[in-house]
Formats: structure tokens, C-alpha cells, sequence
């Protein structure tokens, strides 16, 4: 984070009225003013194909997820679906090919035991969400025990683990003349290879498009379709067969893309193709415009490299219903671990300034989430907050830190990319997580000392050399210590500079308290020294002090009353 854009006072430690309801900018459902028919309901929410498909399953309880944005529609939806499940009997429905990922066998076991139900589905509106709304919330919809999520509007994709999901995207209008005749003004060379992409809302329109590009000359026109693949060259779109037999290829192709996509996919896709171009559906005028990320990029590699002498991160889990994520978390623990560095783990469900600014020993935040949500670029925040490709570029060593503008928020390519490639970081040594001094213990003198004789960094955020930016690492003189008192409760004296412990663990969050908090509790201005070289340990006399009510205290010295 720039100095100059750091702010001058610490934030409010509360959500301001104003953000209790925030609107996600990539809806663009209706407001309770737009009230719909139920012909619009039943062909915008895809009633017919959500009953099939909960027929097909056999689902009892059925679980709907909505955005907030969304939400006044939810009870139109609800009546529609209630009485289309009562219309069409089970053994109507044939058991059809669903858009649902694989089953896990906890999955499988769960629709095992709704084969033998016969009692009506039961159908539950989930009014808020616990973390982000393009997430499936398995979380609330297993308090209802539901059997199923049917998921509305803008998605992640994300794979979940728990929960089969039907998604309904809703399918939004779209001026398909001015799509074309923007598409034509910016691309007037028919042989260019162009990719055709939209937000899951308007995809719908995307073949009905091609198919009148291509009646115009354009032969090099490829339409991606959806796919529940968030780690695809294109995330969750189907991309070009030279692209699956050469991913490098997908440089060469351009991307018209329908709606603004979100800061994630755009930072992901800036340096993976030529060019980006964007219609947008929020005006009344659409014209399509080139974006760029190269700003948006400088940004946040000046904001990891500022944190690379940061000591401690926390860790925010953003996610509870994504496959992986607990490996993800231990990857990034071990990744700050071995780099010398302590973290700390923090479920705060939706994230916001108010939640994180209560941490101040926190020099920087590492958040778990899905693809997209996991990338959070606002100056609200008082520290700064990565993603965890980030943190893996930011850990890197100073000599050996390239990135050549390649960006990724999907943690499952990150998992699987480290597995063949291990990331190269600094390794301190540190303690370990028995809280065993004595496991150093067989460890050279020249080892010992090589903490203390470990050249500080470099802070290119404030200019400065940082000596403590690796605090898990032992230093020799209290590694000494340790050894000689570990297994008994001799008081011994603190070395100098040694860093506060609890349990012989080190702990930059209690030194940090220790060191920079300005009031330690009652009696906490009396300073007792205590005589270590006698056998009778002395301290000060202990004084009586006031006693009485509030309204008239009797002091010890004298009956008079204060």
C-alpha cells in the first residue's frame, strides 16, 4: 500500500448504515418496484427445468438461494415452484442428465437415503448469505437440512463439497442489434480471431449472436460456453481447440466480452490474451470499449512487494462450502511458517473494514475464497489484503521474484501448480510445532548463529532496513536459554531483544501488545523489581487503599471521607 494512499486515521470500528444492504455490481435483477407476472417469473427463473430437475433427483427439502438483490422476487419464485411440484407427480419425471458436478460419496449416500422418501418437497428461502453471493451457502442450507441448493443469479462455479447445486443464472434481456453493430465497429477484419464471452446472466444470447455474426462474413467467431471449471484458461468457459492442445495460444485470440466482468476475471484474463473489449449492459446506450489491467496490476504487485518485511499475516477464511479450501489454508500456513514469518486464522464470514481493523498486530491479510471473491482492491482497509498467489509471489525473495504479469485467483490451479513446482522461499529455522527448543538441539554453532548474522531487509514501502521481519526464526540467545531451562520452572532473566512466549511457542501478537499497547491493566504505573541474586525474593509493600461507595470513599490514612 502507497504511503500517500494509506489513510490518515484509523477506520470506524463499526458497518456504517449506509453498507448494510450492499448491491452486487454484477446483478442486475429487479427492484421491488419492478414487479413481475408469472409468465416473466416462470421463464426468468427457469421454473420448468428447476422442477425437472428436483423431480429427477428425488430432493425433499429444497434449499433457494437468492442475492439480496433478488429477493423480491423470492416469493413469486417460491409460489411458482410450490405449485408446479405439486402439479407434476415423481413418476412423471424421468431421471435426466442434470448440470451438476460429480457426486461425492457423501452426496451419493444422501440421495441413497431420499430414494425411499414419498412426503411433498418442502422449499426454504435463504434470506442472506453467510460470505459472498456468487458462493453456494451450504453452510445455512444445511441448517435447514436441505437436500439441495437451487442457486440464483451471478456464480462463482466454484466446486462444492458437501451439497449437489442447481443453478438457474436467470436470463436477462439484450439489445442483440447494438451487441452486433458495436461488435462490427470494433472488429472490421472478419478473419480475426475473437471469443465471444458474456456473464453467466446474458449467455443465453451468445449462439443467437455468432450465429448472426457469421451471417455476415466473421468465420473466426468461437462462442464459450459454461463449464464448472474455474481453473480453465478461460475461468469456467470452454475455450478453442488450439487452445486445448496448446494453452499459450489463447494469447493470440481477442475477447468481446457482454456486461463489465468482474476486477478478478478481468485481472486473470489481461495476460492470457491480445485484447479485451467490453459491452456494457447498465446504460441506456451501450458502445464497447477497450479495458485494460496494466494499472490495476502495478498496483497490487507494489502492494505485495510492500509487505514482503510484513512479520505477520492473518489469515481470512472467506469460504466454508469450497472444495479444498482447508488445504489451501494449510498450504498458505506452511508457506508463512517456513519463511519465518507467524500467522493467525480468522473466520469473519463477510469481510469488511469494520471486522479486520480490530486486528492492529496484523501487517497484512491473506483471504480464502473462492476465485473471485478472494480478491478484495479497496482503500477502506487499513492493512492490505492478498490473495494467496499473491502471497506466494510477495514471500519470494528480492533477487528471485518474477512475475511477468500473469495473475491467478483459482487456489485448485495454485494447488496444483505448486505439487509439480514447489515455490522457493526463504526458510528460517523456527520453532517447531511440538514447542520443542530441544529439537534444534542437534544443530551446528554456525547454525546457531545464523539468525542473529542474517542481513536485514529492505522495506521499499517506507524506505527503511526491517531487522525483525521474520520473527519465528530462533534466535541463538534465547534458543540457549531454552535449553537450559526447558523442562523446569526457573524463573530466568529476559534476553535482550528476546520476543514474548507463551508455551515456548513465540508470539508476535502477545510482543506486540506487550511492546506497543499504552495501558497494561491496574497497577500497571507501579514497577516491582525483584532482588534475583538473593534467595528471598523482595518486592514492594503492599498499601490499603480507599474503601466505601462511590458517592464517599473512606481513605486509609484518615476517617474523612472524599
Amino acid at each position: 500500500m502507497d504511503t500517500a494512499d494509506a489513510p490518515g486515521v484509523a477506520p470506524v470500528l463499526s458497518t456504517p448504515a449506509t453498507r448494510t444492504f450492499e448491491t452486487d455490481a454484477h446483478s442486475t435483477a429487479s427492484t421491488p418496484q419492478q414487479l413481475r407476472s408469472p409468465e416473466q417469473i416462470i421463464i426468468r427463473y427457469e421454473i420448468e427445468r428447476t422442477v425437472t430437475e428436483i423431480k429427477s433427483g428425488r430432493w425433499k427439502r429444497i434449499a433457494l438461494q437468492f442475492p439480496d438483490n433478488m429477493l423480491p422476487d423470492a416469493p413469486a419464485v417460491f409460489e411458482c415452484l410450490s405449485q408446479r411440484l405439486t402439479e407434476l407427480p415423481d413418476n412423471m419425471v424421468k431421471n435426466r442428465g442434470k448440470q451438476l458436478e460429480d457426486p461425492s460419496p457423501v452426496i451419493t449416500e444422501r440421495l441413497g437415503e431420499m430414494t425411499s422418501k414419498s412426503s411433498p418437497e418442502k422449499l426454504f428461502i435463504l434470506a442472506d448469505t453467510s460470505y459472498g453471493a456468487c458462493c453456494v451457502d451450504e453452510i445455512a442450507a444445511e441448517h435447514v437440512n436441505a437436500d439441495v441448493v437451487v442457486h440464483y443469479g451471478q456464480a462463482c462455479l466454484s466446486p462444492t463439497a458437501r451439497l449437489p447445486v442447481i443453478h438457474v443464472f436467470t436470463r436477462q434481456p439484450l439489445a442483440i442489434d447494438l451487441v452486433i453493430e458495436s461488435f462490427k465497429s470494433i472488429y472490421p477484419d472478419h478473419d480475426q480471431s475473437i471469443i465471444l464471452m458474456s456473464d453467466v446472466t446474458y449467455a443465453g444470447h451468445l449462439s443467437q449472436i455468432n450465429t448472426a455474426l457469421k451471417a455476415q462474413g466473421y468465420s473466426s467467431v468461437f462462442t464459450a460456453d459454461i463449464v464448472h471449471n474455474p481453473s480453465s484458461p478461460l475461468p469456467n468457459r470452454t475455450v478453442p481447440v488450439t487452445v486445448q492442445l496448446d494453452s499459450t495460444t489463447l494469447s493470440q485470440w481477442r475477447i468481446f466480452h457482454i456486461s463489465s466482468p468482474s476486477d478478478s476475471l478481468l485481472l486473470t484474463l489481461s495476460a492470457r490474451v491480445m485484447s479485451i473489449h467490453v459491452f456494457p449492459t447498465a446504460t441506456t446506450r451501450p458502445t464497447a470499449t477497450a479495458v485494460s489491467a496494466v494499472a490495476a496490476l502495478r498496483r497490487r504487485y507494489a502492494l505485495l512487494t510492500s509487505v514482503s518485511t510484513v512479520p505477520v499475516f492473518g489469515i481470512l477464511i472467506n469460504t466454508l462450502s469450497v472444495k479444498n479450501y482447508l488445504r489451501v489454508v494449510e498450504h498458505v500456513k506452511s508457506l508463512i511458517s517456513d519463511s519465518g514469518k507467524k500467522s493467525y486464522t480468522f473466520v469473519v464470514g463477510k469481510v469488511n473494514a469494520a471486522k479486520v481493523a480490530n486486528f492492529s498486530e496484523i501487517g497484512a491479510w491473506v483471504v480464502i475464497g473462492c476465485w473471485e471473491s478472494s480478491f478484495i482492491d479497496s482503500q477502506d482497509f487499513w492493512k492490505p489484503i492478498l490473495t494467496p498467489f499473491e502471497l506466494e509471489v510477495a514471500l519470494v525473495g528480492d533477487d528471485k521474484r518474477i512475475w511477468t504479469g500473469e495473475w491467478n485467483a483459482d487456489f485448485q490451479s495454485l494447488l496444483r501448480e505448486t505439487k509439480r513446482h514447489p515455490i522457493d522461499v526463504p526458510i528460517g529455522k523456527a520453532y517447531t510445532h511440538e514447542g520443542d527448543p530441544l529439537a534444534n538441539e542437534h544443530d551446528s554453532g554456525e547454525a546457531d548463529s545464523e539468525p542473529e548474522s542474517a542481513p536485514p531487509e529492505f522495506d521499499l514501502r517506507t524506505g527503511r532496513y526491517i531487522s525483525h521481519s521474520r520473527p519465528m526464526q530462533v534466535p541463538s540467545n534465547l534458543e540457549t536459554i531454552s535449553r537450559h531451562s526447558y523442562g523446569n520452572h526457573q524463573l530466568v532473566r529476559r534476553a535482550k531483544g528476546e520476543m514474548a512466549t507463551i508455551g515456548n511457542h513465540v508470539s508476535p501478537g502477545a510482543e506486540f501488545l506487550r511492546s506497543s499497547r499504552t495501558w497494561n491493566g491496574l497497577g500497571s504505573d507501579l514497577e516491582v523489581e525483584y532482588d534475583l541474586s538473593k534467595d528471598n525474593v523482595e518486592g514492594v509493600l503492599i498499601e490499603e487503599g480507599r474503601s466505601g461507595s462511590a458517592r464517599g470513599y473512606l481513605s486509609a490514612r484518615s476517617d474523612t471521607r472524599t
